[in-house]
């Protein structure tokens, strides 16, 4: 996957610079939100929180604060979560998600369901850290049922290794009599599979379950099951086939129709950033037969937009 974003490190980086062109494109009347999109797309996570740094030694103040005070809306949320580090921004997220009344159970369900162990881990830390909580107890507080206990295998980050072939077929058995051979479901099958197998096993089953069963397992999770505990086995299922597809797909849901989700549009556009997100439009474009970039021009603007379109960095038309 190395390699596979939009947005690389700056080959000619100086964090007293950008500083600098930061603190220039603020202070006086005005703001020029150019520089400060243009500057802040263009450099790596890592070299932001450099600036950030920088900024405080040449100027005494905290940059992050600052941007708040500068800009509004979308594109301050967005500049926001461009300057919080992967780890604590999964971390606030997931706080989001979780606290006061209700719970936002995409962002839960995005989250744990496509990051790979060693992030689940750090999050778990993190988080810990940042609200002395464990995230475990804070998800079991605010869920409940299968949906629950799939959550919590998910926190465990302890998917097996590898292919296991003995186990192929036995799986693709336990999961058609668990659904569509019996009356009624068995969801704790679906869920110590699903949550316990490597990605790669996981496709073999797949197809082997289709061989079984004449469905693709898709099909028998949304007959199955529903709810939360549906759209979490069809993460997981999506994430086990093409992390990136699971992506694109999300990004379309999130601009498709009257309006925009902007929140998942900006959630997802700025973790795949660094990770895959040339993937995420190769898969878009042949999911869709659009661009990522048209969509989002049509479906955005202003700042927003331009800063959007910079991370997407370029047009597959």
């Amino acid at each position: 996957m190395a390699g596979r974003g939009t947005v690389k490190p700056h080959a000619g980086f100086n964090a007293n610079n950008d500083a600098e062109v930061l603190f220039k494109a603020m202070k006086g009347l005005g703001t020029d939100e150019d520089a400060i999109l243009q500057l802040l797309t263009a450099r790596s996570n890592e070299q932001r929180h450099q600036i950030k740094a920088a900024y405080k030694t040449l100027h005494g103040k905290d940059l992050v604060n600052d941007l708040k005070s500068e800009l509004g809306g979308k594109f301050e949320t967005l500049v926001v979560c461009l300057m919080t580090p992967p780890i604590l921004y999964d971390v606030s997220c997931l706080r989001d998600a979780i606290k006061g009344a209700g719970t936002d159970e995409k962002v839960l369900i995005e989250i744990l369901a496509s990051r790979p162990a060693n992030e689940i881990n750090q999050i778990k830390s993190a988080y810990k850290q940042a609200h002395d909580k464990d995230l475990e107890e804070a998800v079991t507080g605010d869920t409940g049922g299968h949906f629950q206990r799939m959550l919590v295998i998910l926190l465990q980050a302890s998917r097996q290794q590898g292919i296991q072939e003995g186990l192929i077929q036995s799986d693709a058995q336990a999961l058609f009599a668990a659904g569509e051979q019996k009356y009624g479901t068995d969801e704790s099958q679906f869920i110590t599979i699903l949550g316990n197998r490597s990605a790669a096993h996981l496709r073999r089953a797949f197809e082997e379950y289709r061989k079984l069963s004449g469905y693709e397992i898709e099909e028998s999770i949304q007959r199955e099951t529903s709810g939360s505990l549906q759209e979490l086995l069809l993460a997981v299922v999506k994430c086990a086939r093409s992390v990136s597809s699971y992506f694109a797909e999300s990004l379309y849901n999130s601009m498709k129709g009257a309006g925009t989700d902007d929140q998942t549009l900006i959630r997802i556009m700025v973790t795949r950033s660094e990770v895959d997100l040339m993937d995420v439009r190769a898969d878009f474009r042949r999911m869709f037969a659009t661009s990522l970039h048209k969509t989002i021009q049509g479906d955005t603007s202003g700042d927003y937009r331009k800063a959007l379109l910079l991370l997407c960095g370029g047009d597959d038309a």
